[in-house]
């Protein structure tokens, strides 16, 4: 994996977890009484964000780390994912000392 590629799972999972994370303790406008008037009910009050990336940072950070551990240590390969034998059979490599058998 390279480091872009790298880079991009990172904010790949950061985002979706973020998405995962936003609306846990959320407390709308509605939900505390105090709706300000020309404003949705649902409106947040009191969203936390600062809080919500630090522990959004921490999660994505752990599922970066073992999605990048599965992905660089070969234990799940793109032939893995392949249902419908699209890819064929995996090809048969040379040998190393440079005989034919």
């Amino acid at each position: 994996m390279g480091i872009t590629s790298a880079i991009v799972l990172y904010a790949v999972i950061w985002f979706m977890t973020f998405l995962i994370v936003i609306p846990i303790r959320l407390q709308t406008q509605g939900d505390l009484g105090d709706v300000v008037p020309g404003t949705h009910a649902g409106a947040p009050e009191h969203h936390y964000l600062k809080a919500k990336a630090k522990i959004t940072t921490l999660a994505s950070a752990v599922i970066w780390a073992i999605a990048f551990w599965i992905i660089t240590s070969g234990m799940i390969t793109v032939r893995d994912l392949d249902m419908f034998n699209r890819m064929g059979d995996a090809p048969v490599s040379a040998p190393v000392d440079g005989t034919d058998g």
